[in-house]
């Protein structure tokens, strides 16, 4: 079967090299716009801005089109448009902010969110997301992977694939909504199947999915780290090995998104028997936003031509309210006028009807030639307090570091800002079963905080008294998740809490 891998491996390499994009950013984003205005010019959504008089502009050169564009559709967070517009298309209505009725609502609570968020999910958004899922199986040629890899399982852990009908449309996972169209030519490598995947109890999934794992032979697998780390120490545990290799041998690759990699890296490591790839994909409920398309980058690629429009608001005071809130009057760029190094929260115009909606996610700019990104944190999971600035970003890659130093697991922590003597004080709550002084390991993160950003170090000195370190069992944060029906699938335990999620996660602790 080996030569099968092979010619896999070669017809993916024909195809990519088929598939190389020789326009500017911008041409490509100008042309997905005006896709996206001609064909919902005829929804309530174009005919109220009046996308017809808008595409005439884009006939002129430069930036015409898009100022005519931002003068006059407004910036959306998820209660406006929802308000405005979505909540009609939940009822039943059609042709609304995307052509004819929308049969499918992904639910998406973020990490902050205690309601439920209704996305819509459209057949264009469906082949988008799986056209961008071919283009990131294409840049694995650029991997140093054996043809057998290409030939063994793939293993997606999300949410339940089983949707709830209700009334004129159906809600559930955005990875229920992607299985229930896989392609045909998927379907063979696809693991854990449709059976198991369908199921709604988490522990009875990971428990088949254990019992299943010897009779499969995966070489990628797929999902957020918490859950992938649970599950493959729950088959080293039940078949009594050293390592998942021991498993599966041909284990190569690991696509994980929603949350930084840093932090669960170490606790990886140690399930591995050999090193294998970590490839980092950004898919939101709202759409196929970037993948890492080279190995060794850190970075993931913006997909600029594939039912996305993107908008850069300059993640800063005078466009965001210090709750993390949106400005009405919050300035957007284009990709063209982005600079390197620089936070932005992105806007997104897409084929599901969404219209200059903020995502809540902050991204920065690694390299403009290649529209690289990396994300930041969301923009309501900053800490400034007094100014410090302290992004999840900082969190992440300070937890590792003290981690690696101390030589200890951390996979779960949040932190919450608090008064304290008349002025601030940051509490980290730190999920490890390893012993661990909870006093040097405040020390240590709080030094790292003060090499990786200047305006933290800054304000140690000044308005931010105190760091505070509580170190709990890894189980309370997981227990935690249980209580809110949030275990298992794309579910991520939030790094700041603030508010009335932090009250009530002091008195589940408590």
């Amino acid at each position: 079967m080996a030569i099968l891998g092979t010619l896999l491996k070669k017809g993916i390499k024909l195809r990519e090299n088929l598939q190389q994009e020789y326009s500017s950013p911008l041409e490509l984003q100008k042309n997905e716009l005006k896709e996206l205005m001609i064909a919902a010019s005829h929804t309530e959504f174009g005919k109220y801005y009046d996308f017809p008089k808008i595409l005439t502009r884009f006939k002129k050169g430069g930036q015409a089109f898009y100022m005519a564009y931002k003068a006059v559709v407004p910036i959306h967070d998820y209660n406006k448009i929802y308000k405005d517009w979505w909540q009609l298309s939940l009822k039943g209505a059609k042709d609304i902010a995307w052509p004819g009725k929308i049969k499918y609502f992904a639910l998406s609570s973020g990490t902050s969110e205690a309601a439920s968020k209704h996305i819509p999910v459209t057949k264009e958004m469906t082949k988008a997301i799986q056209r961008t899922s071919i283009r990131q199986i294409i840049s694995l040629s650029k991997y140093d992977l054996p043809p057998k890899v290409f030939e063994s399982g793939i293993l997606m852990i999300g949410g339940s694939t089983h949707l709830n009908k209700r009334g004129n449309y159906f809600e559930g996972d955005l990875s229920g909504i992607q299985a229930a169209r896989l392609p045909f030519w998927f379907q063979h490598f696809y693991k854990p199947g449709k059976k198991i995947a369908k199921g709604r109890n988490w522990d009875t999934k990971l428990d088949e999915i254990v019992k299943k794992a010897k009779e499969w032979d995966i070489g990628i697998v797929v999902g957020v780290p918490a859950w992938i780390q649970i599950l493959i120490e729950k088959i080293i545990a039940y078949y009594q090995v050293a390592n998942i290799h021991e498993i599966w041998p041909n284990l190569l690759v690991y696509v994980h998104g929603g949350v930084s990699m840093d932090p669960y890296r170490k606790g990886f490591e140690k399930l591995m028997g050999r090193p294998i790839y970590f490839i980092e994909t950004y898919l939101a409920s709202e759409g196929f936003i970037a993948y890492q398309a080279l190995p060794k980058h850190k970075s993931m690629k913006l997909v600029l031509n594939n039912g996305i429009f993107y908008e850069f608001v300059p993640f800063e005071e005078k466009n965001f309210l210090p709750s993390g809130d949106i400005r009405p009057d919050a300035e957007a760029i284009l990709i063209e006028d982005v600079e390197e190094g620089k936070e932005y929260a992105l806007l997104l115009s897409t084929c599901a009807g969404a219209w200059r909606y903020l995502i809540g996610d902050v991204i920065k700019f690694t390299s403009l030639e290649e529209s690289e990104i990396i994300i930041t944190g969301r923009t309501k999971h900053f800490l400034s307090l007094c100014g410090e600035h302290l992004s999840v970003d900082n969190m992440n890659k300070a937890i590792e570091l003290a981690s690696n130093e101390m030589n200890i697991q951390i996979n779960e922590f949040t932190v919450a800002g608090i008064p304290h003597e008349n002025l601030f004080a940051h509490h980290w709550y730190v999920g490890t079963d390893d012993k661990v002084d909870a006093k040097a390991l405040r020390d240590r993160i709080d030094f790292y905080l003060k090499e990786l950003n200047d305006d933290y170090a800054v304000e140690r000195s000044a308005a931010l008294k105190d760091v505070f370190v509580e170190v709990l069992p890894l189980h309370k944060f997981y227990d935690w998740m249980e209580s809110k029906g949030k275990v298992g699938g794309q579910n991520k335990f939030p790094r700041v809490m603030k508010n009335a999620q932090l009250d009530d996660w002091k008195k589940f602790i408590a």
